[in-house]
């Protein structure tokens, strides 16, 4: 198990530009503050009674422009490092990031919603993106500034120097309590977020599925309640820090520090302690003093939110490979391929047996058939021969091989799989049929749509095989999966995995998709999951689970005639079919 990858070793790859950056943003922060006090030393001199000192005055302006040219020049250099360092980070991060989830085992992404692995991908990453580029320069400036200024204060006249810091402690004091009362509530904040888009991804990738079965109001519930429950949460968050940010506001306002000098001042200047001219430092400088402070609270808010996204990102980086074989074997592919299983086991965890006691052969060309309740294991069974996952104990081997011994991309050679929620490609039809052989050529990519019997859907489109999926075209569920079994067909792998594959067609396309996957399991050895009995009574073997052990199998006559436990699931889906039928004639 790898340990999550933190915001330090991210930032690896750029850290001594940003370090560079960092420490000529210091320069320019400490160079910040000469303009100011340039400009009360100019008061005093062109303010004293008696001839100016243009010499001098003259020397104190150009010193001011001076400062001004430097920390324009070391900001906007400070800057520019900082940005380039920030677009080699991103490319960096995303690079590991795609690497990664290139190489982790196919099943991880099961437990996974898209809209937690897209947040990730996109927005926390982003996320750090503000963190590099800005917030650590903005952090030092924040940071520094005050310090040389007060540093300068001090050395004026230390007394009014404390004077001047009374409502800059009671706004620090007051930042430092909300942020007390906020800790622990961004990872909070980050789920509610990352909730709302899972809901997103799930209404809109399912909005197909659930109008069919008259579930749309019911989907938009779940986001709607998934808004809310965010709502409620942000304005509850929102509300324990409200007074005391509130406070802090009002004491960083310009008008409160002006306040606390002018009265401070003129006490002091009436007690004697201090001459009417010395108190222009602080009136300038002092506005200046609460800005970057106040900013300080912002800035490392950024800090805190980017450390969350790294963590987020980090956890990503350190999901489990798939393991490969430091020596792999080839399987024997002589007279078909033969797939068996053997002492299967299987768990997601310790406290969760999905599989036990898995004994099972298919042989080479034929077609056997996984059913059972829902839970009984047909599809964890079926996802172990592509290695979605890897089983506890047992072993699964093709052609006589463990398919743990044999290359990843070997066994993609051999297995195909053809899932009932289909993904497409934001690319061309062409390109999504021959995903699995980029350098098919024209005709044999039509040849597998015509075997897929999609090919005059295509035909039909304007642009025809070059039409891209989601911009020109959207395809029906059953159009969709049509495609997908012209990629399996195109393929041309020895063993074939289908899942449910008619699982969201209609009628008509389930004819049309059933036709296909004859074509598609011609003279290979091929699994198939099925709900729906009627669907598999032709095929070679029936195999029936439940809770993930064998109960039974046979062919269809074979397991009616054995009265047992398929019987009676076939008895049950044919009442269902009739009562169906009647209620439909009324």
């Amino acid at each position: 198990m790898h340990e999550a990858v933190g915001l330090s070793e991210l930032l690896r790859p750029v850290r001594s530009r940003l370090g560079t950056a960092v420490g000529l943003q210091a320069v320019a922060a400490v160079v910040a503050v000469v303009p100011f006090a340039a400009v009360a030393e100019l008061a005093r001199v062109l303010l004293v009674t008696g001839p100016v000192d243009e010499g001098r005055a003259w020397a104190v302006a150009a010193l001011a422009a001076g400062a001004l040219v430097v920390w324009v020049l070391l900001s906007s250099l400070a800057g520019a490092l900082a940005h380039h360092a920030d677009l080699d980070f991103q490319l960096s991060v995303r690079r590991r990031l795609v690497d990664r989830l290139g190489r982790v085992p196919l099943g991880w992404f099961t437990d996974r919603g898209a809209g937690g692995i897209g947040k990730a991908v996109q927005h926390d990453v982003d996320t750090m993106h503000h963190l590099v580029a800005h917030a650590l320069l903005n952090l030092t400036a924040s940071a520094l500034t005050p310090l040389v200024t007060l540093v300068y204060l001090f050395w004026v006249d230390w007394r009014m120097a404390l004077i001047l810091l009374i409502p800059i402690v009671i706004g620090v004091a007051s930042f430092v309590r909300a942020a007390m009362t906020m800790e622990g509530q961004t990872a909070a904040f980050d789920g509610a977020q990352q909730r709302i888009s899972s809901r997103v991804v799930e209404f809109v990738e399912g909005i197909a599925v659930v109008k069919m079965f008259g579930q749309a109001g019911r989907a938009h519930r779940q986001y709607a309640q998934a808004a809310d429950d965010f709502a409620d949460f942000f304005l509850a968050w929102i509300a324990k820090a409200y007074r005391t940010s509130a406070i802090a506001e009002l004491a960083f306002s310009p008008v409160t520090v002006l306040l606390t000098v002018l009265v401070g001042g003129t006490a002091m200047v009436s007690a004697g302690h201090l001459e009417a001219i010395e108190l222009l430092p602080f009136a300038i400088l002092g506005l200046g003093l609460a800005g970057p402070m106040q900013a300080l609270h912002y800035y490392s808010h950024d800090v805190e939110k980017s450390s969350a996204a790294a963590k987020r990102v980090g956890a990503l980086l350190a999901a489990p490979e798939l393991v490969v074989p430091a020596e792999p074997r080839r399987p024997d592919l002589h007279d078909g391929v033969r797939v068996e299983l053997s002492g299967v086991e299987f768990a997601y965890d310790a406290d969760r047996p999905v599989l036990r006691d898995i004994d099972l052969a298919l042989e080479p060309g034929t077609v056997t058939a996984l059913v059972g309740a829902s839970g009984s294991g047909k599809t964890t069974l079926a996802k172990l021969l592509p290695r979605f996952f890897d089983p506890t104990a047992g072993a699964v081997t093709i052609g006589g091989v463990d398919v743990r011994d044999i290359a990843p991309e070997q066994l993609y050679r051999l297995v195909t799989f053809v899932l009932q929620d289909v993904q497409l490609l934001d690319a061309s039809v062409r390109d999504n049929i021959r995903l699995a052989r980029p350098d098919a050529d024209e005709e044999t990519v039509r040849r597998a749509a015509r075997a897929a019997a999609v090919d005059e859907r295509i035909d039909a489109l304007p642009r025809g095989y070059d039409s891209v999926v989601g911009r020109d075209v959207r395809f029906s569920g059953g159009e969709a999966q049509r495609i997908s079994i012209a990629r399996a067909i195109l393929a041309d792998t020895p063993v074939v995995v289908l899942d449910e594959a008619t699982a969201h067609a209609d009628p008509e396309s389930e004819a049309l998709i059933q036709d296909a996957l004859s074509e598609l399991a011609a003279g290979r050895t091929v699994l198939v999951v099925a709900h729906r009995l009627a669907s598999v009574v032709g095929v070679d073997r029936i195999v029936v689970l439940d809770h993930g052990r064998i109960v039974e199998h046979g062919t269809h006559e074979e397991l009616l005639a054995a009265e047992g436990r398929y019987a009676r699931m076939w008895r049950l889906q044919e009442q269902a079919g009739a009562g169906a039928l009647t209620g439909g004639s009324r």
